[in-house]
């Protein structure tokens, strides 16, 4: 099942090229909001799984391309994230809610010293039952579903070492979307080919078959850590080799195998530019580091 918010937060479930809107299903959940409501599904899916299936079977569904999708986790109590695209000791950090968009919506670009700012294309968990201290032979258990999502980064920002907050955390920092894919549908979360475009430009093409820790270990250290809790959100990490900067005025889209297309926008009112090549196109190159910055506010002079 594929379940999305879209227009003004009706809850909808796709249906073939089509949405239908299944709202008065779940309308006696305790919910305050969509952030809370779809909450409330995942950790009811099991009751409410049957009533939901007849609804869009029975229901007359929207067309796609007549709807906006909207965040289909509006705002996760967590969001985690791992950053490893080799093997090594096993890291992750925590992104703001506020960081939540989807698709069709605008990532703004802030004015901050950064040396680049990258988006990285991902495969996130959502976690569908709360889960402490679980062993990595249980923890796919856990997993109610997956969507695409893309990791906003603002890079370089002083002071050396202080990094992780201030470069990940920022709104509109975590697009995710279009749609939630429940786990059912989907055969092996470790062998989806994920490809991001810039402008229509393939930047990163690559299978979740490169994970350096599976989804389990993942789940596993992290809630040794600290509870996840249904809704929560843990995106697996990328491939860093192409990588590339997001600047003013770009269409970016990411599309996981089984996981649809989510596209959003790039707006920097700075107008700052960066060539247009991935970290992979400059290490065949000889070249060290990112793609230094061209023209605007914070770019060194030669």
């Amino acid at each position: 099942m594929k379940l999305a918010f879209f227009d003004d937060f009706k809850l909808g479930v796709l249906k073939g090229e089509t949405v239908v809107d299944v709202s008065q299903v779940v309308r006696d959940i305790p919910h305050t909001g969509p952030h809370n409501l779809i909450n409330g599904v995942i950790e009811r899916f099991a009751d409410c799984r049957s009533r939901l299936e007849k609804a869009a079977a029975d229901g007359k569904g929207v067309p796609v391309d007549q709807v906006r999708f909207r965040p289909p986790l509006p705002r996760p109590h967590n969001i985690e994230d791992g950053t490893r695209s080799e093997p090594a000791p096993i890291n992750a950090f925590h992104k703001s809610p506020s960081g939540v968009i989807g698709d069709g919506d605008t990532m703004v670009l802030p004015d901050v010293p950064a040396t680049i700012f990258e988006g990285e294309a991902e495969v996130a968990v959502v976690i569908g039952k709360r889960a402490q201290n679980v062993r990595a032979a249980d923890a796919m258990s856990h997993v109610f579903g997956y969507l695409n999502f893309i990791d906003g980064s603002a890079r370089g920002l002083p002071p050396s070492g202080n990094t992780f907050y201030q470069m990940k955390s920022r709104d509109t920092f975590a697009p995710m979307g279009p749609y939630i894919v429940t786990a059912d549908e989907i055969k092996d979360p470790h062998n989806l080919q994920i490809r991001l475009w810039v402008n229509g430009t393939l930047m990163q093409n690559f299978n979740t078959s490169d994970m350096a820790h599976k989804i389990p270990r993942c789940i596993e250290w992290v809630s040794s850590i600290h509870t996840l809790e249904p809704g929560d959100v843990l995106a697996s990490g990328t491939n860093h080799r192409g990588l590339s900067p997001f600047q003013d005025g770009d269409l970016v889209e990411l599309e996981t195998e089984c996981l649809g297309r989510l596209r959003i926008k790039v707006r920097d009112d700075l107008k700052r530019t960066w060539a247009r090549v991935t970290r992979l196109e400059r290490q065949q190159k000889g070249q060290e580091g990112q793609t230094p910055q061209l023209t605007g506010k914070y770019a060194k002079q030669p």
